[in-house]
């Protein structure tokens, strides 16, 4: 998958573990990630899609910080959680929030396999051992759109490994090197 990664990124992997902090950083992640892809979404659509993205994105939060706790660099943790975030998209039918297409879903799960399986996440139940107990908010399904696949928002070719971009445009295989003095004070969300 192709992803972008700067200072904030490394600050927000930085503030999620910390007391107070971290609630308030993934709050703001949260809200970030449903207004990205609610505004991806059909415009008919995206209001009753709010509340589901609301739930999901904060059950990959959790995500995000046991792939980090299994070794995983920022990246591929956060690629992890983007990969789930399109098998949701997929079986709910909603292919134009897609970030890469409906062919390359077996092969995004391919690469991650291991951690997948080790925490129960499937592409038919994308948030495994995640999902809360008490559940996610419900939203409609859109599966007609699942014969005729649009993927407006999709960029395909990058399945075999993270592709990052920097904030210099280049493109960096696997991501960057974490900067030695990144200030968790930079993460979005802190400063509210």
């Amino acid at each position: 998958m192709k992803l972008r990664q700067n200072v904030k990124h490394f600050a927000a992997k930085q503030a999620l573990t910390l007391p107070v902090v971290g609630e308030k950083v993934n709050d703001k992640l949260v809200g970030m990630h449903t207004d990205i892809f609610a505004g991806k979404a059909d415009p008919d659509r995206a209001d009753e899609r709010r509340d589901h993205l609301d739930d999901f994105f904060d059950a990959t939060m959790d995500t995000y910080v046991a792939a980090l706790e299994d070794g995983f660099p920022e990246a591929e943790a956060r690629e992890i959680t983007h990969v789930q975030a399109n098998f949701d998209f997929y079986n709910h039918g909603w292919t134009e929030m897609m970030e890469f297409p409906a062919d390359e879903l077996q092969a995004h799960y391919d690469r991650y396999e291991t951690f997948f399986g080790k925490h129960g996440i499937t592409i038919s139940d994308p948030l495994g051992e995640f999902r809360p107990a008490g559940g996610i908010a419900e939203a409609p399904s859109t599966p007609d759109k699942l014969e005729n696949p649009e993927h407006p928002h999709a960029v395909g070719g990058f399945a075999d490994d993270a592709y990052v971009e920097t904030e210099d445009g280049e493109l960096v295989v696997g991501g960057q090197a974490e900067p030695a003095d990144v200030d968790p004070s930079e993460a979005p969300g802190v400063d509210e």
